[in-house]
């Protein structure tokens, strides 16, 4: 088994992204309503939101809570209404920031007071933090930087509720050269064509791929399906000259090495 890692957005992430949500200055959601001017009028919510933006930029993202963080992502979606209670009703519901930001989109229209809009906005930051995560990867030396791989692969698909199976090209220096999904699959299943891997692999020009899927119930521990399928793509990859460096497994705490594990 590989260390226990914080399989969500790095603080780094989080903080780049909310920076720039806050520089986005107030809008129409940051004043009182029309005809709301006397100071009996105006909602008890009012000046919340610049007070929170301004705690954030002075003390950063480990100042707030996890449902500040989401009122802040909430506020860009919904105007002129306290967002706290259905930031905390979301966290009740999915159980942290990362779960809330990476759930599915029916899974989040189920939550009453998430519009159409508020999934877009959860969405972006979720795509934001994926890119942030793999341009900290891409091009670097895939294994003197395995930690922050490691990170990046947890960051994209840790909260998944369905399994994703990943690969890594690397080129003849061990950098990495592509990130590409392979293919989707059901909550413990996921198909995958040793032929499609390493047709890619020679498409691309690598010399060697590590491969990464999840597992949804948040268990990393290799299935039996899991590793005849990786012994079938080693096979396959070999009599081309590719090597696999490794197959990874993520869980939601944790991830297993199949080399660590010698079933590579």
């Amino acid at each position: 088994m590989a260390e226990r890692g914080d399989p969500g957005f790095s603080e780094e992430a989080l903080k780049g992204l909310a920076d720039l949500m806050a520089r986005s200055g107030p809008g129409p959601d940051d004043r009182a309503p029309e005809g709301a001017r006397s100071p009996g009028q105006v909602p008890h919510y009012h000046g919340h939101r610049k007070r929170l933006r301004d705690r954030f930029m002075s003390a950063g993202a480990d100042a707030l809570a996890d449902y500040e963080l989401l009122e802040l992502v909430l506020f860009r979606a919904i105007p002129r209404r306290d967002v706290k209670p259905l930031a905390k009703q979301l966290l009740e519901t999915f159980g942290d920031f990362n779960r809330v930001i990476s759930a599915t989109v029916p899974r989040l229209m189920k939550v009453r007071g998430v519009t159409q809009e508020v999934v877009t906005e959860f969405k972006i930051v979720e795509a934001s933090a994926h890119r942030l995560a793999r341009a900290k990867v891409i091009h670097q030396h895939a294994i003197s930087s395995w930690d922050q791989l490691m990170t990046y692969c947890k960051t994209v698909m840790a909260h998944r509720e369905t399994e994703q199976f990943r690969i890594l090209f690397l080129d003849r220096k061990n950098m990495l050269i592509a990130d590409e999904e392979q293919a989707k699959g059901t909550v413990d299943h996921v198909p995958v064509y040793p032929r499609e891997v390493v047709k890619r692999a020679l498409e691309l020009n690598a010399s060697a791929i590590i491969l990464v899927h999840n597992h949804p119930s948040g268990d990393p521990t290799p299935s039996k399906a899991d590793v005849d399928m990786t012994a079938q793509i080693e096979r396959a990859a070999r009599a081309v000259g590719v090597t696999i460096h490794d197959h990874v497994v993520i869980g939601k705490e944790q991830d297993a090495s199949f080399r660590t594990l010698g079933l590579l």
